[in-house]
């Protein structure tokens, strides 16, 4: 029983000693930990509400130059504007001006007989080059077709004409050519660019020069349907000589008659 009240005995300056040894500690651990992890977690808190109050300041001045670009493209775009309408406006008098002028002179140009008009493009800028005069007559054929009730638009270049969109849409495409395999090679070839190129409602043949009805089976024109035949013609011949308009060839030369039959059969 003395032995363990031996035991549980508390001694005062046992406990005293070990209440100052503990303070002494906690003093120590203060001083030697808590106050520089204090002051580390100070610096580094400093630092991070620095770099934040920076990065603020440049958020708001990148926003400033934002809401300022923003500001002088929709400045500069309705400058823009302005110009390009004031340009148009500009552009379109001056076209209509042109356009006006350009009427006049093609319509002095042209030739006008008793039910019919003529006029001729073929001067070339240089030599071997059409390709203004080219423009000119598709501008021109623009111009003049709703003034007539037809235009026969007479195409010797062929293939060419039709490459450089000189006749861009017809109603009626009528192929000529003369009795040789040669002659009708060429106007299926034509027929062929046409079809890519060529807006048209009809197209049909007409066979020159016809030396003999013979001759007719010999003939390959394609899925060209051919509208008229026509043999040499004296009339014709003896026009070119005299120098005569062969607008006035009579009514029975083969000519006039094979020319009737085909635009007949296109119903015209």
């Amino acid at each position: 029983m003395q032995l363990y009240q031996a035991l549980i005995t508390l001694d005062g300056w046992t406990f005293l000693a070990q209440v100052c040894n503990l303070m002494i500690q906690l003093v120590i651990f203060k001083k030697l930990l808590l106050n520089p992890v204090k002051k580390v977690i100070a610096e580094r808190k400093a630092k991070a509400d620095s770099q934040i109050a920076d990065a603020e300041k440049l958020r708001a001045e990148a926003e400033a130059m934002k809401a300022e670009y923003e500001q002088n493209l929709q400045n500069a775009r309705a400058e823009a504007g302005q110009i390009v309408a004031a340009a148009q406006k500009t552009a379109a008098a001056r076209g209509e001006e042109l356009l006006g002028e350009a009427r006049c002179r093609i319509f002095d140009a042209v030739a006008e007989a008793p039910g019919f008009a003529f006029l001729a493009i073929g001067r070339p800028e240089s030599a071997g080059c059409y390709c203004k005069v080219n423009g000119y007559l598709k501008e021109v054929i623009s111009l003049l077709a709703d003034s007539f009730d037809y235009v026969v638009i007479d195409g010797e270049a062929g293939v060419e004409q039709i490459n450089r969109r000189v006749m861009e849409k017809v109603t009626h495409l009528l192929l000529i050519t003369d009795a040789s395999k040669k002659g009708t090679q060429v106007i299926r070839t034509v027929k062929k660019v046409a079809d890519e190129l060529v807006m048209y409602d009809q197209v049909g043949a007409i066979v020159n020069r016809l030396p003999s009805k013979d001759v007719i089976p010999l003939l390959d024109t394609g899925d060209i349907p051919v509208l008229s035949y026509i043999g040499n013609d004296p009339a014709l011949t003896e026009f070119d000589i005299r120098g005569e308009n062969v607008f006035y060839l009579p009514e029975d030369a083969n000519i006039v008659r094979g020319v009737r039959e085909a635009v007949e059969k296109l119903g015209i």
